[in-house]
């Protein structure tokens, strides 16, 4: 029997783009760094020098609208 839960992309319709990437990497070293709510989150991004998708500094509602619309491409 196969284990369903094996396959780490299980949910993915296709190959993240170079953005995508580098935006979870960000994030996965925001939390990493102790970062624990969105301010936090936000700082950490401002910090790491990948700009939002306007090239203004992130913000909280610049960050709940990209995150919102990379769901939504998923879905």
């Amino acid at each position: 029997m196969t284990d369903r839960y094996l396959e780490p992309h299980q949910a993915r319709k296709r190959t993240p783009t170079t953005y995508e990437d580098l935006l979870g990497d960000a994030i996965e070293r925001a939390f990493a760094a102790g970062a624990h709510d969105l301010s936090a989150l936000v700082q950490s991004l401002n910090d790491s020098g990948l700009a939002s998708p306007s090239g203004k500094p992130w913000t909280e509602e610049i960050y709940r609208q990209e995150i919102a619309g990379l769901a939504n491409q998923q879905a």
